[in-house]
């Protein structure tokens, strides 16, 4: 198996979920919806004496920092992802009556954690507000030919969290010059050119960038004129 991207904690357990068909190395039981690797070999839970454990699957952050307070034993279970190369938390396996008693916990204070996400959730907003903003200000600045109205639709687009556009990256949240004049090309190429209609008939990105790139650096160049704009 893959090793682990991060390294477990020094005192933590980890549990994998195996993406091919394992059996148990010592029971011979399987396939192994889950399995400890003992010395490189397979190990079901129960021969791990980890089987009295049950999963808990990631989601609620609460909850499972809770359970696993509660938890004399547990572990984390991870399953990897080829695509991005690493192993990812899938949840985690605690004791019964540790989750039991996390579950309480959660119960007796679930209103003022509900008030906390609401307070957070606002903060979140106020704050992509004035971000994204900040952005439409910026391209304005390269970009004085593009229209306000765009300026803010590309901005909004490009910064939108959690999206993994440009806007999000570091060099977006910094306000670089590359990563703005990034946004903006690709809006260009999106909504200006017959890019996407290339690649819907099947022709390569690559070739479809080349064949789009002069009409997209002529819109970006009367962008970059100030007698350009509108708005």
């Amino acid at each position: 198996m893959a090793r682990l991207a991060t390294p477990a904690p020094r005192t933590g357990l980890v549990v994998f979920q195996p993406l091919k068909r394992r059996h148990c190395g010592e029971c011979h039981a399987g396939p192994l919806p889950l399995l400890v690797l003992e010395e490189g070999a397979p190990r079901c839970l129960d021969c791990a004496d980890l089987g009295h454990l049950v999963f808990l699957p990631r989601g609620d952050t609460a909850l499972t920092r809770r359970s696993r307070e509660e938890s004399a034993l547990s572990a984390v279970v991870v399953r990897f992802n080829r695509r991005k190369s690493r192993y990812e938390r899938q949840g985690v396996l605690v004791e019964e009556t540790g989750l039991a008693r996390a579950e309480e916990r959660c119960l007796a204070d679930a209103e003022a954690r509900r008030r906390r996400r609401v307070r957070d959730a606002r903060r979140r907003v106020a704050e992509d507000l004035r971000f994204t903003e900040a952005f439409a200000a910026e391209i304005r600045r390269l970009f004085p030919g593009c229209p306000a109205e765009r300026a803010r639709a590309i901005a909004a687009h490009a910064s939108v969290r959690g999206s993994g556009r440009v806007g999000r990256s570091a060099a977006g949240r910094a306000l670089s010059e590359g990563a703005v004049a990034s946004a903006v090309a690709a809006s260009v190429r999106h909504m200006d050119t017959p890019y996407d209609q290339l690649l819907m008939s099947g022709v390569p990105r690559h070739e479809a960038r080349r064949r789009i790139g002069a009409a997209v650096e002529t819109v970006l160049r009367g962008w970059r004129s100030e007698a350009a704009g509108v708005g």
